[in-house]
């Protein structure tokens, strides 16, 4: 049987990600392994991608602005 993350551990893993923790220091603050960090991250990405998709239709743009974007390569 497969071990289900519970809504709170999952709530937490979210926060640290996005608040700039790796998954390794996330591991360790969490209590959750790395492996499983790694799927809630995609599983969010995902529900992510389909909520764009769902909600962002029929926009036109004359100009787009990024923040900086930081990519780190280990």
């Amino acid at each position: 049987m497969a071990y289900v993350l519970k809504p709170h551990k999952k709530l937490a893993v979210i926060s640290a990600l996005l608040e700039g923790c790796s998954v390794r220091a996330t591991s360790r603050m969490t209590g959750v392994h790395k492996t499983t960090i790694l799927k809630v991250l995609v599983e969010m990405g995902q529900k992510c991608e389909s909520l764009m998709n769902e909600s962002m239709r029929g926009i036109t743009c004359q100009a787009i602005e990024c923040d900086e974007i930081w990519g780190f390569v280990g």
